[in-house]
């Protein structure tokens, strides 16, 4: 994390196109606004796309607005995302996603750095700085012929990772400590504390999620607790049940539905196999392709890594 807000630091200054890879929910948005905000565009806009949204037959629009009459019901001109942000930054939110054609359309801005409106003739020129996000390997996206060559290295002149929670266990706790102090403004509440248990529950845990799925884990254990301290029973049952596996078979182990026990026991063996599958079936005495069902019912994929052998 040292050394990813080193490098935030550095491309901030520049206005160079910047390529941000990681896990869903490990916090690439942030990183793209710390960009934006600590650049010379600060005072300009940000504007945020989700590329899974650009694929209807409107996806031009959207991204490069249109003039009247463009098309059925096209009653006012539009800016388009890349327009209402002349000036600043545009994030174009798991870029991975793009329909081919879109792909196509954003390599031409990229080179000529000029939109046509749809319905229009006049090129407009647009200073806008791009930065680009996804959770996929465009790399293998682009030897599968799934994403253009081009385009990648037109966005890929400086990639940043973000690394995943697991990859950085030592900042559980002073994470948890910023949910629960922003959790406690928000609601207006007093602040709360996680008592050891609960905190012990957290560290164990896979966070498939990331960051993001703690945040919605520390929600979860304010808003149930009455009190200032939040028990591990305030927690969501996923992270509650890698404590009852790592308990083991005890006769004083709490009972819980069979499911929850399952996620948890795969849980364990994904994670001592190493991502695994194979490896992790033996241990659970289970057929392989049983297990792989099992992951992909109890979303466990990134920690298998999308590996089956």
């Amino acid at each position: 994390m040292g050394l990813l807000r080193s490098l935030i630091q550095a491309v901030s200054q520049r206005s160079c196109t910047v390529l941000i890879l990681g896990e869903s929910g490990t916090g690439k948005e942030l990183v793209a606004r710390q960009i934006h905000a600590a650049s010379d565009r600060a005072d300009q806009p940000f504007i945020p796309v989700d590329c899974t949204t650009l694929r209807d037959s409107l996806f031009e629009s959207q991204l490069f607005g249109h003039v009247k009459g463009a098309f059925t019901g096209a009653e006012h001109e539009t800016l388009g995302f890349l327009r209402a942000a002349d000036g600043g930054t545009i994030l174009l939110d798991e870029i991975g996603e793009l329909a081919p054609q879109v792909q196509a359309k954003l390599l031409r801005f990229l080179q000529e750095r000029t939109v046509v409106p749809l319905g229009g003739v006049k090129a407009r020129p647009v200073d806008v700085r791009i930065i680009a996000a996804t959770h996929r390997d465009l790399m293998a996206m682009v030897d599968q012929g799934d994403f253009r060559q081009d385009l990648y290295y037109r966005l890929n002149v400086v990639s940043l990772e973000v690394p995943s929670l697991r990859q950085r266990r030592e900042d559980l706790d002073s994470l948890a400590s910023h949910f629960l102090a922003q959790l406690a403004n928000l609601y207006g509440d007093t602040n709360k504390t996680l008592a050891p248990e609960a905190l012990a529950a957290l560290r164990s845990y896979g966070w498939p999620g990331n960051v993001r799925e703690l945040a919605n884990a520390i929600e979860h254990g304010f808003v149930l607790t009455e009190g200032r301290v939040i028990r591990e029973d305030h927690l969501p049952e996923a992270v509650r049940a890698t404590t009852i596996a790592d308990a083991g078979l005890s006769e004083d182990i709490q009972i819980v539905p069979l499911e929850i026990a399952e996620r948890a026991l795969i849980t364990r063996a994904l994670r001592a196999s190493g991502g695994h599958q194979a490896q992790a079936a033996r241990m659970l005495q289970i057929e392989r392709r049983r297990l792989y069902r099992k992951i992909r019912r109890y979303g466990l994929e990134s920690l298998a890594n999308q590996r089956r052998g």
